[in-house]
């Protein structure tokens, strides 16, 4: 009997695996199962370039410590799981930190531009969570640059042609088969719940097409289009991790969303200003006089409240973003602070930009994030104090996902079980995994952990396929043809929804539940009001079953407003899971807050716990039951650094601003 072919089947098809999503955490798992010698598909929702990666801003982590400040990967890690407030399981926050310079230094020789210090060294920039400057950056759009780097390697192999076993080239067969303008519609699973491949549809036509893949991965980005108006690109609704989620895949951490502490306050949508602001010396004020409504630059120094200063003069405007948020949130919303009478604080870079050189320094760091800013705000940031205030920006949770624990007490390299959802064959990595952030991500570690996740990836997705006894190529059709029909009919229904039976717009129906999750399930979360939304929910996915299609005369074409409605249901799917989750965690934990619960605020009271790790330092695991989610919860690995206090130095009764005589505000007019 001849040996199974690693390439081909016994039909003589290419054996491919399949990667959804084109941000940085598809792109490097494309790249390691091209280095295993395995053919991909990659299907991207839009252009890879436009992926949601792009937006990042500011930088890297990576303790390289070429500052000598005395870093080390191993600090990079505990700083890791302690910014995550312990509830991250910490063998994949220590392979993260290990390979992070690694990391860099390859993407180094990618071409990526770099900043460099006057010696020609890699720059790195403090972000928040730590004394030590560890982030590098390519001036403001680092992750575009890196994008486009790993991008370029793709494309590489987008023109190598695949070889079977003995190093014959397969005719008309490239390593990389790129599908852009591809929306996720189903996965496909046979009847031991083994994932064989994806249906996907293609949106410039609207025609359906099964794919089979040896093994798949999801890269698809967060839920951040759940809560309406936030610093993410329109792409981000979760649909993908969702369509799992209802599929069977295990959901984890959903109710740990990362509400960024600087955007740019706006009706539409939230535009970042990213944290290398505050890394390069920005400053968060608000007048000392709440009555104060003058222009910020017309505000005098002794008039100013540094609060984040005062309140955390160690770490001060680096505190991690959990931290930052509610500060800033609590002191316009509760303490009544504003610039110039709107729900906003400043953030500050005028004192950098008083000579022509400082100036041109902030220029050639931060030009591409403060000409966001210029453009939509309508103001010079170099002169004028900039109005921001907290924006959803990130998801911890997201589809659970394995690991296998190596000696060394990190990952073990290759292990099938790295990255590995619940579901058999499917895999996950960048934002749509939960593993490496715990309860608050640090900042810059968002990049780091795509492409680790990728290299991670690749490697265990290959493993998988090994072990595999029949190919997914060698499955009868009948598989295949099943799950394209039921989302061609699934399609077709959504479709069709017109006339006095579906009134309902779903458009407002996002509107309203944006807005919705954006007030009651972000920064401050309240019981009662947890209620209100979870019923609410149930409430919106009755009208989701009244929407209409809005365009029932577009046939034979794609029918944009019948996508939303199937990317609309995902996100009703995964509010709930978010707001479930929250209800349920009884302690305020990283992003996780219920100022019921702060002890600071209620310091008589039994229930005020604050962080209960006794109850609550587990994972929660969200799985579909046909309605909507129901809840367990898993231990956290913490075997290599023991709990301790997040202690960030606050001050425990931070001064009142000089001048300030009462609650009232300062005696200052």
């Amino acid at each position: 009997m001849a040996a199974k072919s690693s390439i081909l089947t016994q039909s003589n098809q290419v054996r491919r695996a399949i990667v959804v999503g084109g941000g940085l955490g598809g792109l490097m798992t494309v790249i390691k199962l091209c280095e295993a010698g395995i053919p991909v598909d990659l299907l991207s929702l839009v252009p890879v370039k436009r992926s949601h990666s792009v937006c990042a801003q500011g930088g890297i982590n990576a303790s390289v410590n070429v500052k000598g400040e005395g870093d080390s990967p191993y600090t990079h890690f505990y700083e890791t799981v302690k910014g995550g407030d312990f509830l991250a399981n910490q063998p994949p926050c220590k392979g993260m930190a290990d390979a992070a310079p690694g990391i860099v230094f390859m993407l180094d020789r990618m071409g990526v531009p770099f900043n460099r210090t006057p010696e020609g060294n890699l720059d790195f920039r403090r972000f928040g969570g730590t004394l030590f400057h560890r982030t590098a950056f390519a001036g403001a759009t680092t992750g575009q640059q890196l994008l486009y780097a790993l991008d370029e390697q793709v494309r590489r192999y987008e023109t190598l042609d695949v070889e079977d076993d003995r190093g014959v080239t397969v005719p008309g067969e490239k390593m990389v088969r790129k599908f852009e303008f591809w929306d996720l519609a189903g996965l496909v699973l046979d009847d031991e719940g083994v994932c064989r491949g994806v249906v996907a549809q293609d949106l410039k036509n609207g025609e359906m097409r099964a794919f089979r893949g040896d093994a798949v991965c999801l890269a698809t980005g967060g839920p951040g289009l759940v809560f309406g108006r936030s610093t993410n690109s329109v792409i981000n609704t979760g649909s993908a991790a969702a369509i799992a989620y209802k599929q069977g895949a295990i959901y984890a951490n959903g109710e740990f969303i990362q509400v960024h502490p600087t955007a740019i306050p706006a009706a539409d949508k939230l535009r970042l200003i990213s944290e290398s602001v505050r890394g390069e010396g920005g400053r968060v004020w608000v007048p000392k006089d709440r009555k104060d409504r003058r222009h910020g630059k017309d505000i005098p120094e002794a008039e100013r409240y540094y609060f984040l200063e005062d309140r955390y003069p160690k770490y001060r405007n680096l505190v991690p973003r959990d931290i930052a948020s509610s500060e800033i949130f609590r002191t316009v919303i509760h303490e009544g602070y504003s610039a110039e009478g709107e729900q906003a604080a400043y953030l500050d870079v005028t004192h950098l930009c008083k000579t022509a050189s400082g100036k041109s320094a902030v220029r050639k760091k931060l030009e591409g994030v403060l000409e966001i800013y210029e453009k939509f705000a309508g103001e010079d940031p170099y002169e004028n104090p900039m109005k921001i205030f907290p924006a959803v920006h990130y998801s911890m949770g997201g589809l659970w996902v394995d690991f296998e624990k190596g000696a060394d007490g990190s990952l073990k390299p290759g292990s099938a079980r790295n990255q590995a959802t619940s579901i058999p064959g499917l895999y996950a990595t960048g934002e749509s995994d939960y593993q490496f952030h715990g309860a608050n991500r640090l900042g810059a570690n968002s990049l780091l952990s795509c492409i680790y996740g990728g290299m991670v990836t690749g490697p265990a997705m290959a493993a998988w396929r090994e072990a595999q006894p029949r190919s997914a190529f060698d499955l009868p059709s009948t598989l295949f043809d099943t799950e394209h029909k039921r989302r061609v009919d699934e399609y077709a229904a959504l479709g069709s929804r017109s006339g006095a039976d579906y009134s309902v717009n779903p458009y407002q129906l996002h509107e309203k539940l944006g807005e919705m999750m954006l007030q009651k399930v972000t920064v401050e979360r309240h019981d009662a009001e947890l209620d209100g939304v979870l019923a609410s929910l149930q409430d919106m996915k009755a009208q989701w079953r009244k929407a209409a299609a809005l365009d029932p005369t577009a046939k034979g074409t794609i029918n944009q407003p019948t996508v939303f409605l199937r990317h609309l249901d995902g996100m009703l799917a995964l509010a709930e899971v978010i707001a479930r989750g929250a209800r349920e965690r009884e302690e305020c934990r990283g992003a996780h807050y219920k100022p019921a619960l702060d002890p600071e605020l209620h310091p008589d009271d039994p229930k005020a716990v604050g962080r209960d790790d006794a109850r609550w330092l587990k994972t929660t695991l969200a799985t579909y039951d046909g309605e909507g989610p129901t809840l367990r919860y898993e231990a956290v690995d913490v075997s290599l650094e023991p709990l301790a206090k997040r202690d960030y130095g606050k001050v425990s009764a931070a001064k009142k601003p000089t001048g300030e005589a009462d609650a009232q505000g300062p005696a200052n007019t």
